[in-house]
């Protein structure tokens, strides 16, 4: 959830004080390492915010803190580059913890903080959500302390549910489905639901789904997505777009796409990430602004399990030679007191104090905060296949949405996604 950072936020996380000039000691290899912190961060919200209360941290500590800011890709390569050889000039790292972060932990590039985050009682493990968590430790060692999250959710059109005669969003995935079939026969050249029908993009939106059913990607090292759980999920998100969504549909759309067609209002229902919800309720971009509603992820057989993910984290070099003091920044950055003004500056928490404090959601619309609510309770902290060569297994995984949606038997395609996607775990 993204919105604009007021001035009394600026306020409340900034001091007067400059910062402090960039440069410093590389390190002086021992336990006290240097008083300067090398901090990694991507282009994003997160980092504008947490910038302005840096003079603050650096005041109270004494220490310099200095930043290399970077795209996604740039900063993908920096990592991948330094790691790989060792290099002790990162200190901090801003990471994606489920598109790289089993990677580096198998890897030996991220250090343990299993005992850092445990120990400070004040600082407060136990009150991140749990499937974030999860998504930042690595064969039960912590290796990251998450900074961002975001849920799937349902967003739908007040005004056609009403139309035909629905006083409530669905509560399950059955519901969502005829719900859907009878506003698309309502509403001649509206489609009833729309999302992710490309077969890497869909794989995270599908996920909950699989969820949902009981299924997962894989189960101890095993492929699982040839099971009885995971076909009918299949069946379910293809079947939704095949029969209730946009007539001639593409196979191709990523969430841009399925997120216009919602926002032009030619869709009742979108299954998608809540931090996208500005798209759909800003009346710039958006035709059907006042109407949207949000409602939590859809019950399957096995319930409401949405993904709930940390789409970023912060993670100390295991080469770092300042590891005291670069924990310092991230148990200061992802404090209580940061994460709130975080929040309320559009940054999702994976804090639960954060979540109850209504002060954090206040700039966000009531039913999307009950929603992302909703989603995380029994939130699963992945939302594709916990790999190494990640982009290479949703190209697997993804297959049989696509064969759905055109129309090919789902359960073939799942059995030969399954051998194919055993091979490839067996591979890693």
């Amino acid at each position: 959830m993204k919105h604009p950072k007021g001035a009394a936020i600026a306020l409340a996380l900034t001091t007067s004080l400059f910062l402090a000039a960039c440069g410093g000691d590389e390190g002086e290899g021992d336990s006290s390492g240097s008083d300067t912190i090398r901090v990694t961060l991507a282009n994003h919200v997160w980092t504008d915010t947490i910038k302005e209360a840096i003079p603050q941290f650096e005041e109270e500590t004494g220490l310099t803190v200095e930043i290399t800011q970077l795209g996604e890709d740039q900063l993908s390569d920096q990592y991948n580059v330094k790691l790989n050889a060792g290099s002790e000039d990162l200190d901090v790292m801003m990471y994606r913890p489920l598109q790289e972060g089993k990677l580096f932990a198998t890897n030996g590039w991220m250090a343990d903080l299993t005992e850092r985050v445990e120990s400070n009682a004040d600082w407060d493990w136990s009150d991140f959500q749990e499937g974030p968590k999860s998504a930042t430790t690595h064969e039960d060692t912590v290796v990251g302390v998450p900074i961002i999250t975001e849920r799937e959710v349902l967003y739908y059109r007040k005004d056609l549910l009403e139309k035909s005669g629905y006083d409530a969003p669905p509560q399950t995935l059955d519901e969502l489905k005829e719900m859907a079939l009878k506003i698309k026969q309502d509403n001649p050249g509206t489609a009833g639901f729309v999302a992710r029908t490309a077969r890497t993009a869909a794989v995270t939106q599908f996920s909950s789904y699989l969820f949902s059913y009981g299924g997962d990607f894989e189960v101890d090292g095993q492929a699982a997505v040839g099971s009885d759980e995971a076909i009918a999920a299949y069946d379910m998100y293809s079947s939704l777009i095949r029969e209730a969504g946009p007539e001639n549909v593409s196979t191709d759309m990523g969430w841009p796409d399925s997120m216009a067609i919602f926002q032009q209002g030619q869709a009742a229902f979108l299954t998608e990430a809540d931090s996208l919800y500005r798209n759909a309720t800003d009346p710039e971009k958006s035709k059907v602004a006042e109407n949207v509603g949000f409602a939590p992820f859809p019950e399957g057989p096995a319930g409401r399990r949405s993904y709930n993910i940390p789409s970023w984290a912060l993670g100390i070099n295991e080469g770092s030679q300042n590891k005291d003091n670069a924990w310092k920044f991230i148990e200061w950055a992802t404090s209580q007191e940061q994460a709130l003004a975080l929040q309320q500056a559009g940054n999702p928490s994976a804090r639960n104090s954060v979540w109850e404090n209504a002060e954090s959601t206040k700039n966000d619309p009531a039913d999307l905060v009950e929603a992302s609510k909703g989603s995380a309770e029994n939130g699963v902290g992945h939302d594709r296949p916990l790999v190494t060569r990640v982009a290479e297994a949703r190209e697997i995984v993804g297959q049989p949405i696509v064969d759905g949606i055109t129309g090919k038997d789902v359960a073939e395609s799942a059995q030969t996604a399954q051998e194919a996607f055993q091979q490839f775990l067996d591979s890693e």
